[in-house]
């Protein structure tokens, strides 16, 4: 019979200290995308003109972020 010894480590998941959270945004009438920024408000600004523009009301908007794994000493 084999015997195995398991141990558990706590982890903790945070944002990366040396990157910030990205904002994105297209439409999904056309082709058209906002340009990316890390504010928010900008690209929702862009988003807003493009619809006083072309009437296109819905987007995807993307926020992206990268995240840190370290153990919890």
């Amino acid at each position: 019979m084999t015997r195995s010894i398991l141990r558990y480590v706590r982890h903790r998941i945070t944002q990366h200290p040396d990157t910030d959270v990205t904002f994105e945004a297209e439409c999904l009438k056309c082709e058209w995308t906002a340009t990316p920024s890390t504010d928010d408000a900008a690209v929702d600004v862009e988003c807003m003109r493009h619809t006083g523009m072309t009437g296109h009301g819905g987007f995807r908007r993307i926020c992206t972020s990268f995240a840190l794994v370290e153990r919890v000493e």
